[in-house]
Formats: C-alpha cells, structure tokens, sequence
C-alpha cells in the first residue's frame, strides 16, 4: 500500500513550486537581486533534490537530466561561474520537474513499508523515508528564496519604470 502521506507531501511540495515558477519570464528566472542563485537555479536544484534524495536512494538507477545540470545546478555549484548562454530555459526545468513528480509519485506508490524504513545512507543511519521526507523539505525551503527573488524583480521593475512611487 502506498504511502499517502509521501504522496500528499510530494504533490503539495512540488505543486507549489511549480505555482511559483508559472509566469516567471526568463529575465526574472536569472535575476539574483545580487545574492548567489536565481529563481532560475533554485528550480534546477529543487529538480536535483528529488532526483539525489527522492528517487535514486530507491532506485540506484541513473540520474534523469541532462549532461551539465548536476555542476548547474547542484550544492556543489557555482553559479556565478556559469555561462550565461550555457543555462536552460526556465521552461525545459520546469517541463523535468513535472515529468519527475510523475516518476517520483510511481515510486512512492510502489515502495512497501519495509523498503520506506530500510537505511540508505547507514552513516548517518537516515531511512529511504527520511532521504524522501529531506528531498521534499529542502525543495519547500528553496520556495522561499524564489518567493523572494520574484518580490525583489517585481519592486525593481517597478522602480526602474516609476511606476508605483
């Protein structure tokens, strides 16, 4: 029987990113307000948490993206180093996070108690359900900061155009 509330977590969780990221242009997507990640990166990287930390504990299969995202988009990049013509498309990440909440939803579905409750990371004694329950935490986290980064962009927008003075 599938767990249902990994289910509800993953459907509310990447639900609400992908609300935020709707109608964000692709000059929005790489505003940084000077801080170190853009909405942009922050949408790669919650696509790298629940492949790393949701699915690939399960599965030890090979990670879903393309060639270059992890060093884009990992806790091991560094943005500022990037390319700017080397980034995605805001629109090809978020098109990767829905096509990975369906595998992700399959997974879960499929995955029996006692394989929930194994230890998969034995050095630090963490469980498949708390590398799952970590992924999805730490993507909910990520939501803030492009909650932020959208309100910085929309206040400079306005204030590089007068309008709302």
């Amino acid at each position: 029987m599938a767990d249902e509330t990994l289910l509800t977590l993953a459907n509310e969780v990447r639900g609400k990113t992908l609300r935020l990221l709707g109608g964000v242009s692709d000059t929005a997507a790489r505003y940084t307000a000077g801080l170190s990640n853009s909405i942009l990166w922050h949408a790669g990287h919650a696509l790298m948490l629940g492949e790393h930390l949701c699915i690939l504990p399960a599965t030890g299969g090979t990670p879903q993206y393309p060639q270059g995202w992890f060093e884009m988009f990992s806790w091991q990049s560094r943005p500022a180093t990037v390319p700017a013509s080397a980034w995605p498309a805001l629109s090809e990440v978020d098109e990767r996070l829905c096509e990975q909440l369906e595998r992700l939803r399959a997974l879960i579905e499929s995955l029996p108690p006692e394989r929930l409750d194994a230890v998969v990371d034995p050095a630090r004694n963490r469980t498949l359900r708390f590398s799952i329950l970590h992924g999805l935490h730490d993507e909910a986290d990520h939501q803030g900061e492009i909650h932020l980064l959208k309100k910085l962009y929309g206040r400079q927008a306005t204030a590089a155009t007068g309008s709302g003075s």
